[in-house]
C-alpha cells in the first residue's frame, strides 16, 4: 500500500454529515443537520447564512475546537473528530490556522512571542522565518508590540500572522474582516487569497461580500443545513 504525503491530498479538509446536538434542561437544539462539505488544496471557500444558521458552529468542529455530535473531520487525510481534546489539539496547531473574530492573541506577550507560543504547540522546527512571516502581513515592523497596542487592522493581521504560524494545511477564518475599513479587508483577503495560491486550503465564514467575491464557492448554510452550493 502506497502512503501519500501531506502534500498529496487533493483535498485539505472534508467533512462528512456532520450534526450538533445541544441540550439545556429537557431542549434541544439542533444547531449542525448534516453538513458535508470539503475544501481543496488551493480553493478557497465561503461560507454565508444568516446569524444563528450555524456558520460559528460548524467552523468549531471543523477546526476541532468542538466536537460534533455525528459525522467526521478530516484534514490532510487525517481524522480530527471523535480524538481526545489533546490529540485534538496538537493535530490542531500543526495542520489548521485558526483566525477568529477575537482571542487569536495573548494579550500580554508581543506579536512575535505569541508567533512563538504557536510554533512551541507544534514542537517543531519553524517552517518560515518569523521576519518573513510578520513582514508578509506588513508588520514587520510591530514585531515587538503588544497587542493592546495595534490598531484595529493591524490586530487582524496579527492574529493571521498566529494562525499562519506552522504553515497549515487549511485556514479556517470567521469573519476575519468584520470591523476593518475597506482598504485592511482588501489586504487581509488577499493575504487569505494568497494562501489559498500556495496550495493551502481556505475557508472563511463571512457575510462579506467582498469575502464572497474572492471566493471560488459559496456554501449558504440555513438552520444547520446547507441550502445552496455555487461556483
Amino acid at each position: 500500500m502506497t502512503v501519500m504525503s501531506d502534500t498529496e491530498h487533493e483535498d485539505a479538509l472534508v467533512a462528512h454529515e456532520l450534526y450538533r446536538f445541544y441540550r439545556t434542561g429537557e431542549e434541544e437544539t439542533l444547531a449542525l443537520r448534516g453538513v458535508s462539505l470539503r475544501v481543496r488544496r488551493g480553493e478557497t471557500v465561503a461560507v454565508t447564512g444568516p446569524s444563528g444558521s450555524g456558520k460559528s458552529t460548524l467552523l468549531a468542529c471543523l477546526a476541532g475546537l468542538d466536537e460534533p455530535s455525528g459525522g467526521v473531520v478530516h484534514v490532510a487525510g487525517v481524522r480530527i473528530s471523535h480524538r481526545p481534546e489533546t490529540e485534538r489539539a496538537r493535530l490542531r496547531a500543526r495542520r489548521i490556522g485558526v483566525l477568529l473574530q477575537s482571542d487569536n492573541l495573548v494579550p500580554h506577550v508581543s506579536v512575535r512571542d505569541n508567533i512563538r507560543l504557536a510554533r512551541a504547540a507544534v514542537n517543531s522546527g519553524s517552517p518560515q522565518d518569523m521576519g518573513e512571516l510578520l513582514e508578509q502581513v506588513g508588520l514587520g515592523h510591530r514585531a515587538r508590540a503588544l497587542p493592546q497596542e495595534l490598531a484595529g487592522g493591524e490586530l487582524a493581521r496579527a492574529g493571521l500572522a498566529v494562525a499562519l504560524a506552522n504553515d497549515p494545511d487549511v485556514l479556517l477564518a470567521d469573519e476575519p474582516t468584520g470591523e476593518l475599513d475597506g482598504v485592511t479587508e482588501q489586504r487581509v483577503l488577499a493575504l487569505l487569497r494568497e494562501r489559498a495560491e500556495a496550495g493551502r486550503g481556505v475557508l472563511i465564514v463571512t457575510h462579506s461580500a467582498e469575502a464572497v467575491r474572492i471566493a471560488d464557492r459559496v456554501i449558504a448554510l440555513d438552520d444547520g443545513r446547507i441550502r445552496d452550493e455555487s461556483v
